[in-house]
């Protein structure tokens, strides 16, 4: 078993307490490498994976496609709100154009040998997607989710082929950071730590 020494193990430590989510508007170029992409991937693949369900899968969105995920957030603002202005609507297309690197999160729930509960499917899923931001940081990059009820949309069912039991979750932006803003206070361990 390979031990990790004291200063690669406060190395680590200090790039997990020092990142924070960045949105995609402040991501640009340059973004990460094909091979740096894959590094990402390496990373997410070291997930904890009980039962090696693989409960994830990811979509790399390129440049020459980000219209087609800008037009399903933008008809699933359109779905949920019939009255929204032409300037909501652009702004929701301006989504998919965010961040160099644009990963779609996929979770894999439908029923599989052995069979793994859906909420410690999840666990992994995040731990995957954990992985993939703590590796974007140690690359030198920038990187941030983001969510909403468009992921719900039958729009972006569509567009990402989901199967019975895949879900989509959030993407993942990834880029070089324009400005950087305060990081979020984090909460104190006392508040969300008890003994039994």
């Amino acid at each position: 078993m390979h031990v990790v020494s004291n200063g690669s193990s406060s190395t680590v430590l200090r790039a997990i307490a020092g990142r924070h989510n960045t949105s995609g508007k402040r991501l640009t170029w340059p973004g990460p490498t094909p091979e740096q992409i894959d590094q990402l991937f390496v990373a997410a693949a070291a997930a904890p994976d009980h039962g090696h369900a693989t409960p994830w899968r990811f979509v790399v969105i390129p440049a020459d496609k980000r219209d087609l995920l800008g037009t399903v957030f933008a008809e699933a603002l359109r779905e949920r709100d019939p009255e929204c202005t032409d300037g909501n609507l652009q702004a929701a297309r301006d989504k998919a154009h965010h961040a160099p690197l644009l990963i779609a999160v996929i979770a894999r729930l439908s029923p599989s040998e052995p069979h793994i509960h859906g909420m410690e499917r999840m666990v992994s899923v995040g731990a995957a997607v954990q992985n993939i931001l703590l590796a974007a940081n140690a690359l030198g990059f920038g990187s941030g989710l983001a969510s909403g009820q468009a992921m719900a949309s039958p729009f972006m069912r569509a567009l990402f082929a989901l199967e019975e039991g895949e879900e989509a979750v959030c993407f993942i932006h990834v880029g070089t950071v324009t400005r950087h803003k305060e990081p979020r206070v984090r909460p104190a361990i006392e508040t969300f730590v008890s003994r039994l």
